[in-house]
């Protein structure tokens, strides 16, 4: 299991039909040697779970991945009212090019292009 950083960007929509590199999430996530979540590696690590939603039209949000009900779930502040739902994140491997679904705020669920995964490196003890 490692951990990983991964870049979704805002891809074609009506709104934006050259996608959006602009709007989107970046995360860090176990991932296992196939390239999908790892719900077993995320209890252990899930601490260093964190989100960071980024807009050109609205303020950033910091949160967590969190995986609970069998669901994944960007969520930002407690309780479950601002929880973005991962439509089947636990079945998406995780590599440049591939698409993923995400249900934001507002109650839309629009589609992210994965640009990028890379190793979360250790900080070294001194």
């Amino acid at each position: 299991m490692a951990l990983k950083k991964i870049r979704l960007e805002m891809a074609r929509t009506p709104k934006f039909p050259e996608g959006n590199p602009r709007c989107g999430y970046e995360f860090t996530a176990p991932l296992d040697e196939a390239g999908k979540l790892d719900a077993v590696n995320w209890a252990a690590t899930k601490s260093q779970c964190s989100v960071h939603r980024f807009s050109d039209d609205a303020d950033d949000e910091h949160g967590v991945l969190l995986h609970h009900r069998g669901k994944w779930v960007f969520s930002y502040r407690a309780g479950e009212e601002d929880d973005e739902p991962i439509f089947r994140f636990d079945s998406h491997v995780f590599r440049p090019g591939e698409y993923v679904s995400v249900t934001e705020h507002d109650g839309k669920t629009y589609p992210f292009r994965i640009v990028s995964v890379h190793p979360v490196l250790a900080a070294k003890a001194h």
